[in-house]
């Protein structure tokens, strides 16, 4: 497929760097906060730097990990921004999808920060801050991972929205490298 991609590139500008800038994002932030919770579990490390306070130390990381997302998402759409567009995915059908997408994704992701609120979220088990019980009202009863299949649905809403090939790649990123995360989460 990568000789496909790179033989016709009408679909993806690999000389664009902004796409390789992306692509490191991407992979770096649940990269970053499975290594910092493991760390916060086996050493307190943000709890040490808290004076003791696990629930400081654990919004301070939500705030870390909500800003880095934010950071991620505009170099995904810079990276966008410089890629060709596609006919493909610039037919009337596409929008509605894209939207679709991007809405579906959001309610998973909101609806799931809501049921768990802002420690269930960001990590609060690694810090000793346990929910009295399971979640397994919506989203969890869809899935068991509502924010990382939300979050790709708006990835590639995005991209669909953009009509870039080079959304759909970096959207296959996304769900990999939150496939490997669910693999250290669980």
């Amino acid at each position: 497929m990568s000789q496909y991609l790179t033989s016709n590139p009408s679909l993806i500008d690999f000389s664009q760097r902004s796409l390789y800038i992306s692509a490191i994002a991407i992979a770096f932030n649940p990269t970053f906060w499975n290594t910092v919770a493991r760390r916060e579990y086996h050493h307190k490390t943000l709890t040490r730097l808290f004076n003791g306070n696990s629930q400081r130390a654990c919004y301070a990381l939500a705030l870390t990990i909500f800003s880095l997302g934010l950071f991620r998402d505009a170099l995904y759409e810079r990276a966008l921004r410089s890629q060709p567009t596609h006919p493909f995915l610039q037919g009337p059908s596409v929008p509605p999808i894209a939207y679709g997408l991007i809405l579906l994704g959001n309610i998973l992701v909101l609806s799931s920060t809501w049921a768990l609120g802002i420690t269930g979220t960001y990590l609060g088990d690694y810090f000793g801050i346990l929910m009295d019980e399971p979640v397994t009202n919506f989203p969890f009863n869809v899935t068991g991972a509502p924010m990382y299949y939300g979050s790709t649905m708006s990835f590639l809403g995005t991209a669909l929205l953009y009509a870039r090939p080079a959304g759909v790649l970096l959207t296959l990123e996304v769900l990999v490298v939150y496939w490997v995360a669910l693999g250290f989460e669980e």
